[in-house]
């Protein structure tokens, strides 16, 4: 899973933030529009294009200025960004509309094979991002803006901790974190007043998603003053920085802790903890289909998140089709390792055998580590272009961990001096269990999602929304298809480790049965949790937190099987069109190459490749 922060409508959801630096108001955003259309009129239709995806990028990013500082532009870092008021998102629909219109005012048919590429991404992105702004959507949204995977409470803690995203390097660092700190505290309550007005509407998060945010609080409040990952910054400082600055900036860092930071969290704790949980939705029903408004959402965040026309249904039925294919390779496993008893019994071996646990995260560090070294030596069979970016193997820190997934990316800065990040989650390891760790370092490391997104964030021949942007069908299924290229470079050898690549992969399978019968067919989350246990050798730990994590995320996790399904047929199409003509380093350039593509749009890049090279031959 990749850990970054998203646009339009997918980031309104997730940040209930109050004006902390003017909106651009919807008269300037269209007046800028009808410049780019009606004139001064660039010569081509090439140089519009251009131009039109530079001034849409630099808009934007003022906008929304924690964007900007996920690519390690800092021109914005004093400003934490308005990103759910109303003014905001009037203004965001204004500035979709606008580019949409200047965007039509190109022909298409002018411009060169990329262009054509970078066109058509561009279009599905802002055409998608125009229907998350209309009311239905919105409606069934903005009064939940918090969940315990999604939110700036947890949010802002781990990219303000001088551990990932925000730097701390000078004098200016420190102080433009406390003004972004004055955003966030006004952040916090405008979140809470979007919750008022979901409890109003009924528009409300599911009592079990409700707990654990309100644990998430707790902790939070509870850590005071110096505990708070917002302090850790001031724990070291940088050279250059004097000691008279120093005890200054532990005054104020501390005084904004004390009288504002703290007391934000308690009163959203409070009101979470004495009003929110009581008006939840239960967990018999927690998904969107007992929500006002929620089946429509559903539908649209399908459509979204797979970037695809399934219905509900096609992708339900589809999961079934997997996980029955996947169960069939798992018994060759059983078999071969000579384990006596039923695929039940198996999982129950994998789950409860001390041999398969770490005795700590120290060990669970260096055996990570030790896998990379392993990928390194043959990765150069499949791939011709490599990320200049160095990537780190870390744990969760111990504030994330309980509510994080098993792993997940952190992508770094295109000029490297912030690498992307491998996180791992070494929380309760006596539930966890050394199959497949093989397969994360796989999809979260090289050749996943380090590469892919490294590779697009360093290609400066994009436009900067290919670079950075994306969709998670692209993403995700990359990293999926990326774990099954194991064997292809000597990973995966042993059963176990195998067995493991089919029990992440019956997972994705897993996830399209229960995320769609979470929120499509009415499903508990007790039915959810043991339809996950029954059928992989997942822990109950993982099933329980994999299953929350549907229900906070509609839609998110269908993305990763049907993206990588798409990607695997990409391939054996080109290899049998091909035939000895085929070259695998080629055909990864060409998916990886042009960033995160639409599935159709990748699909049709992939047709030109083939058709282009059997012309070539």
């Amino acid at each position: 899973m990749q850990k970054t922060l998203m646009a339009g409508v997918a980031l309104a959801a997730m940040l209930a933030i109050a004006p902390a630096t003017k909106a651009q108001n919807a008269p300037a955003v269209k007046a800028q529009a009808d410049r780019i259309v009606a004139g001064p009129m660039v010569e081509t239709p090439s140089a519009r294009l251009t131009q039109l995806f530079m001034s849409s990028d630099e808009a934007t990013m003022k906008r929304n200025p924690l964007n900007a500082m996920f690519r390690g532009d800092m021109r914005y870092a004093d400003r934490f960004g308005d990103y759910i008021s109303d003014a905001y998102l009037a203004s965001e629909k204004a500035a979709t509309e606008a580019d949409l219109k200047a965007l039509a005012a190109i022909d298409r048919m002018a411009l060169s094979a990329d262009e054509q590429v970078s066109y058509d991404v561009f279009k599905w992105q802002r055409t998608t991002d125009l229907k998350g702004f209309s009311p239905e959507i919105l409606a069934a949204t903005v009064g939940r803006p918090i969940d315990h995977f999604n939110g700036l409470h947890q949010f802002v803690p781990d990219i303000f901790s001088g551990q990932s995203v925000a730097q701390f390097n000078t004098l200016k660092d420190y102080e433009d974190n406390l003004k972004r700190l004055d955003g966030f505290v006004i952040a916090m309550d405008r979140s809470l007043v979007r919750m008022k007005e979901g409890v109003a509407a009924g528009v409300v998060q599911p009592k079990l998603v409700s707990e654990r945010v309100l644990g998430q609080l707790d902790r939070a409040v509870a850590s005071g003053v110096d505990g708070s990952p917002l302090m850790m910054p001031l724990k070291k400082f940088p050279d250059g920085i004097s000691a008279a600055d120093q005890a200054r900036l532990k005054a104020d860092y501390g005084a904004m802790m004390r009288d504002k930071v703290l007391p934000s969290y308690t009163r959203m704790r409070d009101y979470v903890r004495d009003t929110y949980l009581a008006a939840s939705r239960g967990s018999d029903r927690p998904g969107l289909l007992s929500m006002p408004g929620g089946p429509t959402l559903y539908r649209h965040l399908v459509a979204t998140q797979t970037t695809t026309a399934m219905t509900p249904d096609e992708i339900h039925a589809l999961g079934l089709s997997e996980v029955a294919r996947i169960h069939g390779e798992m018994d060759g496993i059983i078999k071969k390792v000579g384990f006596k008893g039923d695929r039940p019994a198996f999982f129950n071996h994998i789950r409860t055998d001390p041999k398969f646990k770490m005795a700590s995260r120290e060990a669970m560090t260096q055996a990570y580590y030790d896998i990379g070294k392993r990928v390194d030596k043959n990765i150069g069979k499949l791939f011709s272009t490599f990320p200049k970016a160095k990537l780190e193997i870390r744990p969760y820190p111990e504030f994330l961990e309980k509510d994080s997934a098993g792993g997940s990316y952190m992508p770094g800065t295109p000029d490297g001096r912030r690498p992307g990040i491998f996180y791992f989650n070494a929380y309760d390891l006596p539930a966890r269990t050394t199959p497949g760790m093989e397969t994360l370092y796989l999809h979260e490391g090289a050749p996943g999602h380090h590469f892919q997104i490294a590779l697009a964030n360093e290609n400066t021949r994009l436009p900067s929304f290919q670079r950075f942007g994306g969709n998670t069908a692209y993403v995700e299924g990359w990293a999926l298809y990326a774990e099954s290229l194991g064997p292809e470079i000597g990973m995966l050898t042993d059963p176990y480790q195998y067995f493991g690549r089919l029990d992440d992969e019956i997972l994705r399978a897993m996830r399209l049965v229960v995320d769609t019968g979470l929120h499509h067919k009415g499903w508990s989350r007790e039915r959810a949790i043991k339809y996950m246990l029954a059928n992989s050798s997942m822990g109950e730990t993982d099933a329980t937190n994999e299953v929350d994590r549907y229900v906070a995320m509609p839609a998110q996790a269908l993305a990763y099987k049907v993206g990588q399904i798409r990607i695997r047929e990409a391939r054996t199409r080109a290899e049998k069109a091909l035939g000895p003509k085929f070259d695998v380093k080629a055909f990864h350039e060409q998916v990886l190459m042009s960033g995160a593509l639409p599935l159709e749009v990748l699909d049709a890049k992939i047709d030109r490749w083939i058709a282009a090279t059997k012309q070539r031959a």
